[in-house]
């Protein structure tokens, strides 16, 4: 059986940058139908328009395509609440606990990140990978 990944927003941005090594690694975990929440499209529309100057229309289409292309999940009251739980025993910022508490709950076993300690396991179920030290 194949693990359920959830991808963070960074990884989704680097899909779009100009790092070749980064951008061919989270193209192909983008291929694979991951989990994302609603979270990471607003995220990554956000950075489009403020920090990548991008049209509305093509942070948009951006946001459109993560859409069609991966298992989007909505933030609700139980993410929020674990999220301020994991932010707390975890010791996180809370937009990096609400990534985790979407991915836990929704069974996903890898979540795959820049922005938390690569190998990390949380609540005994769910893996916090770096893809860039992967290799």
């Amino acid at each position: 059986m194949r693990d359920k990944i959830f991808l963070d927003s960074n990884v989704v941005i680097y899909s779009l940058g100009r790092d070749e090594v980064k951008k061919k690694i989270s193209v192909d975990l983008l291929k694979n139908y991951p989990t994302i929440s609603a979270q990471v499209v607003n995220e990554v529309v956000n950075v489009s328009l403020k920090k990548l100057k991008m049209s509305k229309n093509e942070a948009f289409e951006i946001g459109k395509t993560l859409i069609r292309s991966c298992e989007v999940v909505p933030v609700n009251d139980r993410i929020v609440l674990n999220g301020f739980e994991i932010s707390e025993r975890y010791h996180l910022s809370f937009w990096d606990s609400l990534i985790i508490s979407a991915a836990l709950e929704n069974d996903c076993s890898i979540i795959y990140t820049e922005d938390l300690q690569h190998n990390q396991l949380i609540e005994d179920r769910l893996l916090i990978r770096d893809p860039y030290k992967e290799k």
